[in-house]
């Protein structure tokens, strides 16, 4: 048995992990993928919020709730903007050995995103969070760590779900471990563990279109809804507004910071067209620049829009976006030439499992940290580069909090917890699995996307609990395995997406309703 199973190797997962084995907890850390590189953290080009000249925790705290359209808890935003600077460096910069991208004279080389007041964001070039991943994992394995690759988790096991104990029904609900699924032997193993942390990233591949990795198949969210925790915030989903628009760039995201540094959004005419739809033109929150690209998409009957990076300079932009440079050559496009063709894709969800400042659930020692969690720092809409910075902070404050709290952890009846049963016989069928992703995909990017209608939620409740029911029953029948083990919380997270979506009729941040009559 481990103090502390950490689902989940991104940022927030490693956080956590790392500063938890550091006060001498033993540590389990999984992932599904059969690299603990990979993770959404990985594929961040932007950056994370630091501190830049004439900054404040108050300017960031501001910045924060503007972006989150009034709805933003404002303990977490506060949280986030004192701790912020003192989080990335004592655990990025001091623990993981980064050297984030410096300028002529030795500083930090900071840049400027939509909806920030000021030249704030850390970057590593344009590959930030490739060099976070690979710092992190460095880390953990450096202290020992123990991760373990290529482990799904099916379920979180809970005290009144899962054990034998006869006197369950008098305590509250609490998480003992987890049944996960080794792929590497093809068995269930039960964890047990005394505190199970969720950092099991987002939900992108539920969309058609995502700049989201293979893996983000909102396991985390589905768990925790049949463990029986809380969610709040489903129906904000973020569009990221610029992703590579190319039928073999499967939707390479074109960081945000690009336009920070001056690029410049324009329609097939060469139209620069943000000014007609927000003050801060470009540079606006991401929801809104999102439906601007949709709106000049249909109104010039085009398939996408174009982003101007040229007029940065070739030199500015090899040495500042190296790696945007040569993926789009590779495609044949010269981005010191060219226009580069754009079109938004599902980001990240501003929703997620219930927390406390301290990462707590509605379960006890179940907690949650990074996407999957929400602490309502986002509110309705994320402001750009806090989501690397919202799992650094939280996961460093769960460490800390477990450190503070370890000496009134009580027994639990592990030894009533039953080894996992398989009752699924049947091979799968790689048709239906196909064919399921095909409809979830397709039902969440036409009905529960970036605009959003009464009858297409209709429609998408509808349709969601037939593909819930079908997908259940072949699981049941089906021997486990990941590709249903994913199918099975894609679609559990979809119809939880769809539900909230339709239950709030206001249009707000990231959750935009073409019918509502209230929009905020």
């Amino acid at each position: 048995m481990w103090d502390a199973l950490v689902i989940g190797t991104g940022i927030a997962g490693s956080t956590t992990a790392y500063l938890l084995a550091k006060q001498g907890f033993s540590v389990l850390a999984l992932t599904k993928t059969n690299d603990p590189l990979e993770s959404n953290t990985y594929y961040a080009q932007g950056g994370i919020v630091y501190k830049g000249p004439g900054d404040s925790p108050e300017l960031l705290m501001q910045d924060i709730l503007q972006a989150g359209a009034g709805i933003v808890n404002p303990e977490a935003a506060r949280i986030v903007a004192t701790e912020a600077q003192v989080a990335v460096n004592e655990v990025l910069i001091e623990a993981f050995g980064i050297d984030f991208s410096r300028n002529d004279t030795g500083g930090f080389d900071l840049t400027e995103e939509g909806a920030h007041s000021v030249r704030r964001i850390l970057h590593a070039l344009d590959s930030t969070g490739k060099t976070i991943q690979e710092a992190a994992i460095s880390a953990l394995k450096k202290i020992g760590i123990e991760i373990r690759s290529s482990y799904h988790v099916i379920d979180i096991i809970t005290l009144d779900h899962h054990t034998r104990y006869p006197q369950r029904m008098y305590l509250p609900p609490t998480v003992l471990g987890v049944y996960a699924y080794n792929q590497s032997t093809g068995k269930v193993e039960k964890l047990l563990a005394k505190n199970v942390i969720l950092a099991t990233g987002g939900m992108g591949q539920l969309y058609l279109h995502t700049t989201n990795p293979r893996g983000a198949t909102g396991d985390g969210y589905a768990m925790a809804y049949r463990a029986g925790a809380r969610l709040i915030n489903m129906e904000y989903t973020q569009f990221h507004p610029t992703t590579l628009f190319h039928p073999k760039a499967d939707n390479f995201l074109i960081s945000e910071a690009v336009r920070g540094e001056g690029a410049v959004l324009i329609n097939k005419y060469g139209e620069a067209f943000m000014g007609r739809y927000h003050p801060q033109k470009d540079l606006a929150p991401r929801d809104i620049v999102t439906r601007a690209i949709l709106s000049e998409m249909y109104a010039t009957q085009e398939p996408c829009v174009y982003l101007d990076i040229a007029r940065l300079g070739k030199e500015k932009i090899q040495s500042r976006f190296p790696t945007i440079y040569r993926k789009c050559l590779d495609y044949r496009i010269d981005i010191t030439v060219d226009p580069v063709p754009v079109v938004p894709a599902y980001h990240f969800s501003c929703g997620g499992v219930y927390t406390d400042m301290e990462g707590r659930t509605t379960i006890q020692r179940l907690y949650a940290v990074g996407e999957v969690a929400c602490t309502g720092l986002h509110g309705a809409n994320r402001l750009a580069s806090t989501s690397l910075l919202e799992g650094v902070v939280f996961g460093r404050r769960i460490a800390l909090f477990l450190g503070r709290t370890r000496e009134s952890w009580y027994e639990q009846p592990y030894q009533d917890i039953p080894e996992w049963k398989e009752t699924g016989t049947e091979e799968l069928d790689p048709a239906l699995i196909y064919q399921d992703w095909a409809l979830l995909k397709n039902m969440m990017w036409n009905y529960v996307g970036a605009v959003r209608t009464k009858k297409r939620l209709k429609r998408a409740l509808v349709d969601l609990k037939n593909l819930r029911e079908d997908v259940e029953d072949f699981y049941r029948d089906a021997r486990i395995s990941p590709e249903i083990i994913e199918l099975r919380n894609a679609v559990q997270t979809g119809l939880i997406v769809a539900q909230h979506a339709w239950t709030n009729r206001e249009s707000r941040g990231a959750h935009y309703r073409l019918d509502s009559e209230e929009e905020r």
